[in-house]
């Protein structure tokens, strides 16, 4: 896994990026694909998720429906104003439509994802008006460093899955 840079943790954006980093690397610990997410309510962590879906064997396992579900019990509502949730990676359409439903005000990316993205990549469902709630999105924050995780994951299991072929 590659190494983590310093970061300016006046930012609060990085700050927090580099938490949704350490929740990725717990996905990228199980073989998973190394997805994080955190979520910030008054400068505090109020949900924390990574993805887990071939552990968990669910397609709802994603990160960010995992820290909006335990942000809720936090908060004690499914109302999340006034939070602003970390990705490593732009939210789905499922995330992303989750993310409205939540009313989370802002979302801050690390990497887009043009084969799947619904956060500006292939359409961006946080900011559609026809939808009773828009989320203001911050792309780019921590982006090469994430990018460089998913690279070299998905080359390890390039090469998992070529060597369990061999062997069968």
């Amino acid at each position: 896994m590659p190494k983590l840079k310093t970061i300016d943790f006046k930012n609060p954006d990085e700050k927090y990026m580099r938490e949704a980093i350490r929740q990725a690397k717990k996905a990228y610990a199980l073989g998973e694909v190394p997805i994080g997410c955190v979520i910030v309510y008054d400068d505090k962590i109020i949900g924390r998720g990574y993805n887990r879906r071939n552990t968990d064997k669910s397609t709802l396992a994603h990160a960010e429906i995992t820290a909006i579900k335990k942000a809720g019990r936090v908060i004690g509502d499914w109302r999340l104003e006034g939070c602003t949730l970390y990705v490593t990676l732009e939210p789905c359409q499922m995330c992303a439509g989750a993310i409205v439903q939540a009313r989370i005000d802002r979302v801050v990316m690390a990497c887009m994802n043009p084969k799947a993205g619904c956060a500006g990549s292939i359409l961006n469902i946080l900011d559609m008006p026809e939808f009773n709630h828009q989320v203001e999105a911050v792309r780019g924050v921590l982006e090469e460093e994430c990018e460089d995780m998913l690279k070299t994951f998905f080359k390890e299991l390039r090469i998992r899955n070529k060597e369990e072929k061999k062997n069968k």
